[in-house]
């Protein structure tokens, strides 16, 4: 790359709004991971589209920072309206790997608030029409896989 053009790179990056950092770890972003899906999804299919366009990290910055504050704004309502339950599932998660299957209780719970105060539900992506979504088995069994 010229001088020239990586200069112009740099001020058209420049000429897009900063913004913040979630400052926030794995654990609460991972809590988070299917609301911020549901509540950013035009701005994660915007930020995926231009990907598609071109793979240049700079020409996707604009909507890369959309994708950012849109999730800073959900982590800040997680954080307003739910706070006890968000604390305590993401705790949980962070105690347990990272494992969602041993966190149930305490994310029936945030589900529940977060759907009552946001209008937020959890779905998954893929599951099966007529099947009950692994979060929300009461008694899930797990089978082992046969080869």
């Amino acid at each position: 790359m010229s001088s020239q053009a990586a200069a112009q790179q740099s001020s058209s990056a420049e000429a897009i709004p900063k913004v913040a950092e979630l400052g926030t770890t794995s654990a609460p972003l991972k809590s988070a991971a299917f609301f911020i899906g549901a509540y950013c999804k035009e701005y994660n299919e915007d930020f995926m589209l231009c990907k598609d366009e071109n793979r240049d990290p700079a020409h996707c910055l604009k909507e890369g920072r959309r994708v950012t504050r849109c999730a800073t704004e959900l982590i800040t309502k997680l954080r307003e309206n739910c706070l006890q339950q968000f604390e305590a599932h993401w705790a949980c998660l962070e105690q347990n790997n990272q494992q969602y299957y041993r966190c149930r209780p305490a994310e029936h719970s945030l589900n529940s608030c977060v759907f009552e105060k946001l209008g937020l539900a959890k779905t998954i992506p893929g599951t099966p029409e007529g099947r009950i979504p692994v979060h929300e088995d009461r008694n899930p069994t797990l089978k082992r896989q046969q080869k």
